[in-house]
């Protein structure tokens, strides 16, 4: 089909309006983190999801790519097109709505393009919690949570996107709708092709809609900011926390000195508690949730926190007095990106280890990288509840920060990869392999994992149009 024709076709799908291809399209056609600026053929912003079905067929007789995209907040390069300007980017913006919210079933079912802190507000409004939250859920779509399996700041309690996900609506890459959306707790009706979908980046199909589900909001929630000496001494406060608190933990999350120094630097309105003390060379941020009281909460918060003083795991610590002091706190841990990025470019990996490894992980690759790279400063912080550690790495304090990357990037990748690997964990935890990590994969994955996952996109997207080159480099 010529691509004019094509056009012709999506135009009389979606309306006219809903096909753009010229004017300033860099919302689409650049990446998260502006590392990437690609040329879209086209972006076709459909609004249902027969209209989705229909533009894949139209797609699939022409040959033409498609990129699924949501909120295009992913950090590996995952949602824009490449530079060819012959793939589509098929942007679900506007297919926003949440179908139904079942207070019963404590579930809700929404379209791919519903922002993140929108269906939280939803499912505010409706006296229940839904529980995933990450730094860009002003603006990230649950599709591409989904696509991405996301994780977030409370993993810990209650798991990656995947675990929040009861079913799924898929156009395939044949543009036939799989629905999927019981909202079923239970269901063994053959493979579970819901978990298939999930993660996979939009290369095997695009999603549609989904049954998520939802939870009782806590009676009170309460925040702790704990300074502890060692890494090894944050491990072994979340032990204590997991035993004292139960289900209750619903974050524990761990930042280096450095990291917040970077706060207190480029953010001074930000008042980081325990900033330079030589006893705190590591700062966790825990959240504990009640069903019952926050009077309850807090006699559970302060016996842990004085076991752990005790214990000698913790030096000093202070309880958020209100929910202003809260989202302060939590306010400090989200900015470290942010800060870093004022501070200059940088290099960042999204790894995950046992977490009973993780103090001798970062010893060993810390040292190993001071060694390799001299003046090179760490920026070390994450999702500790859950073993998911955001370890970046500065340019030197007075070095050109893009000749830093230029020559050092792919140095410092092999050396955190291959530590990585030695001791049992994962170069991709929450931020999905896109096209940033594709190589690595097939270098770091088994070669039995790659031949069954090049077996089911074969399977599934035999021409190949769906987000091509990302997740595998090749099918």
């Amino acid at each position: 089909m010529p691509t004019t024709t094509l056009l012709e076709t999506l135009r009389a799908i979606v309306g006219p309006t809903h096909v753009i291809t010229e004017g300033d399209m860099t919302a689409w056609e650049q990446d998260w983190r502006r590392r990437v600026r690609g040329k879209a053929l086209a972006v076709v912003r459909p609004g249902n999801t027969t209209e989705v079905a229909t533009l894949v067929k139209a797609c699939a007789a022409a040959g033409t790519a498609i990129v699924p995209q949501g909120g295009n907040t992913g950090l590996a390069v995952g949602s824009t097109p490449d530079a060819s300007g012959t793939q589509i980017v098929l942007s679900l913006a506007r297919m926003n709505a949440v179908r139904n919210v079942d207070t019963a079933n404590l579930t809700m079912t929404v379209e791919a393009g519903c922002i993140l802190q929108n269906l939280q507000e939803v499912a505010r409004n409706a006296g229940l919690l839904f529980p995933l939250s990450l730094a860009a859920e002003g603006s990230c779509t649950i599709g591409g949570n989904l696509g991405t399996n996301a994780g977030g700041t409370q993993v810990v309690r209650y798991g990656n996107t995947r675990d929040l996900c009861l079913g799924l609506e898929v156009v395939t890459a044949q543009g036939e709708v799989w629905s999927g959306l019981k909202g079923l707790r239970k269901d063994n009706t053959g493979y579970d092709l819901r978990d298939l979908f999930i993660g996979s980046e939009g290369t095997l199909g695009i999603i549609t809609a989904a049954s998520m589900k939802l939870y009782p909001q806590p009676a009170a929630k309460l925040t702790a900011w704990a300074a502890v000496p060692t890494m090894e001494h944050a491990v072994q406060l979340l032990g204590m926390a997991h035993k004292q608190l139960g289900a209750g933990l619903t974050g524990f999350e761990v930042m280096g000195q450095f990291a917040l120094s970077l706060v207190g630097k480029h953010m001074p309105q930000l008042r980081v508690p325990f900033l330079g003390d030589a006893a705190a060379a590591w700062c966790v941020l825990l959240e504990n949730s009640d069903s019952e009281s926050e009077e309850h909460a807090r006699g559970r918060f302060e016996s842990l926190l004085e076991a752990a003083f005790e214990a000698g795991c913790v030096t000093d610590a202070v309880v958020a007095e209100n929910l202003t002091q809260a989202q302060q706190l939590w306010h400090i841990r989200e900015s470290i990106p942010l800060a870093q990025a004022e501070e200059g470019l940088n290099i960042k990996n999204d790894i995950s280890i046992p977490i009973s490894r993780i103090p001798a992980f970062v010893a060993h690759t810390d040292a190993l990288l001071q060694s390799q790279i001299p003046g090179v400063r760490l920026v070390n912080f994450g999702h500790l509840g859950d073993g998911n550690l955001h370890y970046n790495v500065q340019a030197p304090a007075e070095g050109d920060a893009k000749a830093f990357l230029r020559d050092y990037e792919a140095q410092v990748n092999h050396l955190v990869y291959e530590a990585v690997a030695e001791f049992g964990g994962s170069f991709s935890a929450e931020h999905g392999i896109g096209e940033l990590k594709a190589d690595k994969l097939e270098k770091y994955q088994s070669p039995v994992a790659l031949s069954m996952m090049r077996a089911i996109k074969n399977a599934l997207d035999p021409q190949g149009i769906m987000n091509p080159g990302r997740v595998l480099r090749s099918a």
